[in-house]
């Protein structure tokens, strides 16, 4: 075995774990990635030899290369995905759990040997920015050239994490194998106590890219948990106003609602005017603490992006469509011949002469043996490219204290249930409103059409430990910090009688937000509704869009009878997630439950909270 390159660090016990990983893995070379630009063209020109990579038209897309996984890897696996903690309890109803020398054995028996023939990659990486009391640092050891690539991407990497770590132990732990991709031995193993990940048998990027949903949420939520702060899968998007001052919100929504679009909003027309600038801070994960000023303050430990392809494109995102024209990897989405990409509701015409993703011949419209259209980029297709490549970066990514938090959103996909925004009525009642939190499925989700799915905080499949544990946590935060920020639930996708979206979303989701900001300040004029404070029909900047006052009735209104059903089913949610839950989460649903009954919508609270005393205009309510 040779060792490429300086080894990077004298920290003797970073150097005796890699020989004893090494010792099992058994690679024929070590090589230390510094994160230098030499280094990265380096490696892109070996991989683009053996194949691994493909380089696209380096005009249309300079330093840009193509990936494709193996047909059976192309998504994260669950049912092979584990918390090894020492108690079960500890672990929850919602993770699958291994007894940790029970999971050390077992990985170890698929890792053996398994990089004879290839190079071991040592990965020194910061989640978040280096040096910060927010970050953490890990060390990821992996067989496989795309992971590196995209570990400098979506990470800080090189020497001068190595520096900031100088002779400590506390590193994450994480190492990596595509091993034969055999998906029977595909494991993701998260070992807490321990600050250790195995990844064995998977190259896509969600199992493979260790700092990400492994260090970023499932370890780091167990971290917080211990430590008194949040680790969160959430957005994290400024606002600022004419005056310069700006507003921050964190948001959490389920998969398919959004999250990294309103991460990267361009204001509408309409509201051009009032000199609005969005600033992107992150789209996926957030890292919260209390500060000394009684406020959360919040990092993205993340520097890239790992964003779906299908669905993005100039309309729906333009700001990511800007930001992947260069320095970017493309993961199973269509080749051209010419060197170009392309994956479907993008922008254009799929190119000439294309490869779908499992490198077939591909054309629109074609089908299968069963009639079937067969797409030509996979569903879970990937790009990952630079945040600093964002046009509406934020300055702040970078910066070792964070933003101060005004705002927390969650949201869900519902088609009737759910109206457009709303208040909550307290911190442990928006602590309810994320436990609780659930989307539709959609024609193009595995499962029934229409069919909810209960997914808490966003962090249903990445929460590290006992999910009901989380929400006593969660309601913990709310008592440590003095001013904590106010919280809301949001609904784009609400539609009418034929089906149609009632709200256009997108770039005027900006209308919804603004009156958030407006209620953080104590203005925004609102009504009390069972389920929290509703906008009045008029609170809304509404200036160049059209919407009729049915259409703006329909999108406030609130059913007494489905939200009856809502908490019922709420409740058999709860039972699930076994004897831990919080009393404070149990008594915000029987709340809830009362003031849906007749007469008791507003017998203990005040009827609105508004920034002036002009008549209000009730949402419908209705029984």
């Amino acid at each position: 075995m040779t060792i490429c390159g300086d080894t990077l660090t004298s920290n003797r016990i970073v150097k005796n774990w890699i020989d004893e990983m090494a010792a099992m893995c058994q690679p024929d070379r070590i090589e230390w990635i510094e994160g230098c630009d030499d280094q990265r063209d380096m490696l892109r020109d070996e991989a683009a030899r053996t194949g691994e990579i493909i380089p696209l038209d380096p005009v249309k897309y300079p330093n840009c290369y193509y990936h494709r996984t193996h047909p059976l890897d192309v998504a994260r696996t669950e049912d092979k995905t584990f918390i090894c903690c020492r108690n079960e309890k500890n672990a929850g109803a919602t993770n699958n759990w291994k007894d940790p020398e029970e999971a050390y054995l077992e990985a170890a028996s698929f890792l053996h040997g398994s990089m004879r023939g290839r190079t071991m990659y040592v990965i020194p990486f910061s989640m978040g920015p280096i040096g910060s009391p927010f970050s953490k640092i890990g060390i990821e050891l992996t067989d496989s050239i795309y992971v590196a690539l995209n570990m400098m991407i979506m990470t800080r990497v090189g020497r001068e994490v190595l520096d900031a770590l100088g002779s400590s132990a506390d590193f994450t732990r994480c190492l990596h194998s595509k091993a034969g991709l055999d998906p029977d031995k595909r494991r993701i193993l998260h070992f807490p106590e321990d600050n250790t990940i195995w990844s064995v048998n998977s190259g896509y990027g969600g199992n493979v890219l260790l700092g990400k949903k492994c260090l970023a949420l499932r370890l780091a939520s167990w971290m917080a948990w211990q430590e008194g702060w949040l680790a969160e899968h959430m957005l994290i998007l400024g606002i600022e106003e004419p005056t310069g001052y700006v507003d921050y919100i964190a948001a959490a929504f389920p998969s398919a609602c959004g999250k990294t679009n309103l991460a990267m909003l361009v204001p509408p027309e309409g509201l051009k005017s009032k000199g609005y600038r969005i600033w992107t801070v992150g789209d996926d994960i957030a890292w919260i603490r209390p500060d000394t000023d009684g406020r959360l303050w919040a990092i993205n430990p993340e520097a890239g992006f790992f964003g779906v392809c299908p669905g993005t494109n100039s309309r729906t995102n333009p700001n990511a469509m800007a930001t992947l024209q260069k320095n970017t990897i493309f993961t199973n989405v269509v080749l051209g011949n010419d060197g170009t990409i392309w994956w479907e509701e993008g922008d254009g015409d799929p190119p000439a002469g294309a490869l779908d993703w499992l490198g077939n011949p591909w054309h629109t419209g074609k089908k299968d043996a069963k009639g079937g259209v067969i797409a030509g980029a996979h569903a879970n297709s990937r790009f990952t490219a630079p945040l600093r490549q964002c046009p509406s970066a934020s300055h702040r990514v970078e910066h070792h204290h964070g933003v101060p938090i005004s705002a927390i959103i969650f949201g869900g996909r519902r088609e009737r249930l759910a109206p457009l925004v709303y208040e909550a009525l307290s911190w442990n009642h928006g602590v309810f409103i994320g436990a609780s939190m659930a989307s539709e499925r959609t024609a193009a989700q595995y499962g029934t059409q229409g069919e909810v799915r209960r997914d808490p905080f966003a962090m249903l499949p990445f929460c590290g430990y006992n999910i009901a544990e989380y929400f006593k946590h969660w309601i913990k935060m709310g008592r440590t910090v003095k001013h904590p920020p106010k919280i809301f639930h949001v609904n784009w996708f609400r539609k009418d009688a034929d089906g149609k979206f009632l709200w256009p979303g997108y770039g005027e989701n900006l209308r919804v937000l603004e009156w958030v900001l407006q209620r953080t300040r104590g203005e925004g004029d609102a009504v009390l509704s069972p389920i929290g404070y509703l906008p009045t029909p008029d609170a809304f900047d509404m200036t160049g869009l059209i919407l009729s006052k049915a259409a703006m009735a329909k999108l406030l209104e609130v059913t007494g009878e489905d939200w009856k059903q809502e908490a019922n089913s709420v409740g058999e949610f709860f039972d699930t997630l076994g004897p831990c839950m919080p009393w404070e989460v149990r008594n915000e649903l029987e709340a809830l439950r009362r003031r849906l009954e007749p007469g008791e919508n507003t017998d203990n609270h005040e009827q609105a909270r508004t920034s002036t005393d002009k008549e209000r205009i009730t949402p419908t309510i209705l029984p």
